[in-house]
């Protein structure tokens, strides 16, 4: 993609929903877990002197993790108002303005990818192969999902609440990205998990986090002003969320990684 215009190959419902809510975004998705840090440092090996990418790095959520291993960190992120929002939390990063299937980077000039919240997205052959391409031989892909513990019962109604909307969206828990894999690039990914919980008003980590989830923001106003009426009413019905300062909303943290091959 070239002098910031959208990609052609953003699906619709990130282009839309995400650039009509970037601030909502950065307001009510979780962080990660800091436990998350050793598996950067110790499964995808970051450290001072290795390059990685955080492609598909929206507000920069996960790139302030990645900074933390102390791994030199380059940004691509297709959609302007998630990269604005990016360059006005961390004013530091380099943040590129590109698609996953085709990046203004060198071949076998990267350690490492991550992909935090995002690789459902684009998941691909063709991006895949751009990921290969990019990467040293030996070098990891990793790829990080937040996802919401529907063991809990009103967590689940959550998802009772949005599944309707979500139309063609591409999603995690569709595992229709886990299906390029093995393949001749890439090991089949291994996987860890770590327990989570966002801590915060209800407002945030309940409403403010699932309207910014990609279709339901790019609901007509009249929709997304009912599915924020069934949020809250959920939450007056509860009594472990109503009339609380802070909640804790539970999560599965699946973090994957595999190797490119040599």
């Amino acid at each position: 993609m070239q002098d910031g215009k959208s990609s052609p190959t953003v699906h619709h419902a990130a282009q839309q929903g995400f650039s009509s809510a970037a601030a909502t975004y950065n307001r009510g998705r979780p962080d990660y877990p800091p436990q998350l840090l050793s598996w950067l440092r110790q499964t995808l090996g970051l450290a001072p002197g290795q390059r990685a990418l955080d492609l598909g790095a929206g507000t920069g959520k996960f790139t302030r993790l990645l900074l933390q291993t102390g791994a030199d960190i380059v940004a691509v992120e297709p959609i302007d108002a998630m990269r604005a929002q990016l360059l006005q939390n961390i004013p530091a990063v380099t943040a590129l303005a590109a698609s996953a299937q085709s990046m203004p980077l060198a071949d076998a000039s990267l350690d490492v990818v991550v992909c935090a919240q995002a690789f459902h997205w684009f998941a691909s052959p063709d991006a895949l192969g751009e990921i290969g391409r990019v990467l040293k031989a030996g070098g990891r892909l990793g790829l990080v999902w937040n996802v919401r513990d529907e063991s809990v019962d009103w967590v689940a109604a959550i998802t009772r609440i949005v599944t309707p909307y979500q139309g063609d969206t591409p999603r995690f828990h569709s595992g229709e990205w886990h299906r390029l894999f093995p393949n001749q690039l890439f090991s089949e990914p291994e996987e860890t998990v770590v327990r989570y919980r966002q801590l915060g008003s209800a407002q945030q980590v309940i409403v403010d986090r699932t309207m910014s989830v990609s279709f339901i923001a790019a609901l007509p106003d009249a929709e997304r002003s009912q599915v924020a009426a069934s949020l809250n009413a959920l939450i007056a019905s509860r009594p472990e969320l109503r009339d609380r300062a802070s909640i804790g909303f539970p999560y599965l943290t699946r973090a994957y990684c595999s190797r490119r091959r040599g």
